[in-house]
């Protein structure tokens, strides 16, 4: 290994076969998530599940200033709910949106938002306005008509293509047009710094299963100050609105977003994982997994038969790529024989920016701390002869 990727794995998974570069879907747990969640799960059939929740109530709250340390954040700013997908619903949902509203999105938006999006009735949402290789125009998208714009909606760092967008940037346009700025980081936290105040996002999403190692069903939810004083949650349960007799008012934090039943295994395992990524440090896992992604990056790029389709300058630890004549799924599986697991994404992942780039699907490739240099050469080696026989 070269001096350049001379970096401690830290924390290694508990893995004993395979080249695993699959962690934008799901990174690989380290004992100590795995322990703070077994450990409890033994607890709960030993004493009862509430039981356990309250012997330890002090370990759960620490998840939550394990995420605001993380964020940048106050504790009262930290919701921890079931997945991107439910934060998402619980943050675009709390929006006041009202027919002949607008909502401003990036083009490489996950179709996931898209969907929730689609169900306003009478909500336009529009795609900001995007340089040739798919960066943000900035001077293009200030020049925009901000007229009834409630909603700026971004995805920091797309789920099919190794793009970062200029999330503080962004967050600036929302603030000029008067509208809320939503963002979505699950790409993004664990893999690079994120500071919510630098940022200006009223609201911030991020999984727990994917760059952050953590538990599948877990997320973390950031709603800032502002936006907790300035929305509604929708139908908040008896945990995140309290009874006075009367009528129910909703609890001032963010934990409105939660509810009253939840994995607190779960939770014991994701503030694991946050804490881990403290350890290492963001500065340093950014660094890390940026060193491994250019490898596998400049190695695809050197291969006939490859196309890689990253763009901007600015990219992540996301490499995607296509091999000619080949389909993604009967590639991914063709590596998945010959021991590399990686991600097939079609266009629903990515919808406005694959159909302007003419994919119907990519290859994905998303390499970790715990990867090696020589784990970057085994997999590419094994493209090169799939793209060989194809």
């Amino acid at each position: 290994m070269s001096a350049a990727l001379a970096f401690p794995t830290s924390a290694p998974p508990i893995r004993s076969e395979g080249i695993y570069l699959n962690s934008a879907t799901a990174g690989l747990p380290t004992a100590a998530v795995l322990d703070a969640m077994v450990g409890h799960l033994w607890r709960e059939a030993e004493i009862g599940p509430a039981e356990a929740a309250a012997e330890q109530a002090e370990r759960l709250h620490a998840a939550y200033r394990a995420a605001a340390r993380l964020l940048g954040a106050a504790e009262d700013e930290i919701a921890l709910l079931e997945s991107g997908n439910r934060a998402l619903q619980a943050a675009i949902g709390a929006v006041p949106l009202a027919p002949g509203d607008r909502v401003l999105v990036t083009r490489a938006e996950w179709g996931g938002s898209l969907a929730m999006l689609s169900g306003l009735r009478g909500v336009s949402v529009e795609p900001l306005p995007t340089q040739p290789d798919g960066t943000l125009d900035l001077a293009a998208a200030r020049a925009m008509p901000n007229g009834r714009v409630r909603l700026v909606l971004a995805t920091w760092c797309p789920a099919a293509n190794g793009l970062v967008n200029p999330a503080a940037e962004i967050g600036a346009l929302a603030r000029e047009a008067g509208a809320f700025f939503i963002l979505d980081a699950c790409q993004a936290v664990g893999q690079m710094p994120v500071d919510v105040r630098a940022l200006a996002c009223d609201a911030l999403v991020a999984s727990g299963r994917k760059w952050l190692r953590g538990p599948r069903g877990t997320a973390i939810l950031y709603a800032s100050r502002r936006f907790l004083g300035q929305t509604a949650t929708p139908m908040p349960d008896q945990f995140g609105a309290a009874w006075d007799g009367r009528g129910w008012t909703p609890r001032p934090d963010a934990r409105r977003f939660e509810t009253g039943e939840a994995s607190f295994a779960g939770r014991l395992g994701l503030g694991a994982a946050i804490e881990g990524a403290l350890a290492f440090g963001p500065e340093r896992l950014q660094a890390r997994i940026a060193q491994l992604a250019a490898l596998m990056r400049d190695g695809l790029r050197a291969l006939p038969g490859v196309q890689v389709h990253d763009a901007g300058s600015a990219l992540s630890g996301i490499v995607s790529f296509t091999l000619d004549g080949m389909a993604a799924g009967a590639a991914q599986e063709a590596l998945r024989q010959a021991g590399v697991s990686l991600a097939a994404r079609g266009a629903a992942y990515a919808p406005l920016d694959m159909a302007a780039r003419g994919l119907a699907e990519v290859l994905r490739a998303a390499p970790h701390v715990f990867n090696s240099g020589a784990e970057i050469a085994a997999a590419l080696d094994a493209v090169a002869r799939l793209a060989t026989r194809r």
